[in-house]
């Protein structure tokens, strides 16, 4: 890289990092950290950006990387507290049970273990192709399906066990639909 040049520019991937990190970290301070960490790190390592290849990508594996080595060095804290996670922001206020479905989707999405939470992630909150999805992780393409099929039948699952027995129907108070006209 020659002096005085800047061969990317990260500011318009901060968004991409920080749902990511979100994403595995579960904690809105310790992903802030963790983009931190990534984005010292992508400028540490800028040199073995390949010119003209995809940032986000090697910013999004840059940041995998860096939440695996800060999971090797605490793992005692690898279980965080999700309550905080806000993976979609909201820019109306939702209805009430629309709140409380968001709510439930977001917990299944935090119950999957990491493995599967980060798969699905990249592929249906990133948008990636199953390919790019396989780079960021450093897994086989093969390996990233099957962490996705398993998240989506654990999330099948989930839906199945708690669709049947939240679903609250409204019914007719003293009277017929016929007399409603």
């Amino acid at each position: 890289m020659k002096p005085g040049t800047h061969p990317f520019n990260v500011i318009g991937q901060l968004a991409a990092l920080r749902r990511y990190a979100r994403s595995l970290a579960r904690d809105p301070d310790e992903a802030e950290d963790l983009v931190h960490d990534t984005l010292v790190r992508a400028l540490e390592k800028q040199s073995t950006f390949r010119t003209g290849a995809n940032i986000r990508n090697w910013l999004l594996s840059v940041l995998h990387n860096t939440h695996i080595d800060r999971l090797r060095y605490k793992r005692a804290t690898v279980r965080r507290d999700a309550a905080t996670l806000d993976l979609v922001p909201q820019s109306i206020p939702a209805d009430q049970e629309h709140s409380v479905r968001l709510k439930q989707v977001r917990n299944a999405f935090l119950a999957l273990p990491e493995d599967q939470r980060e798969a699905l992630h990249l592929v249906a909150m990133e948008e990636l192709s199953y390919q790019e999805a396989a780079n960021v992780l450093g897994i086989p393409v093969g390996t990233l399906m099957s962490r996705i099929s398993r998240a989506r039948a654990r999330l099948r699952a989930i839906e199945d066990k708690e669709g049947t027995a939240q679903v609250t129907h409204l019914r007719i108070v003293g009277g017929t639909p016929d007399d409603q006209q």
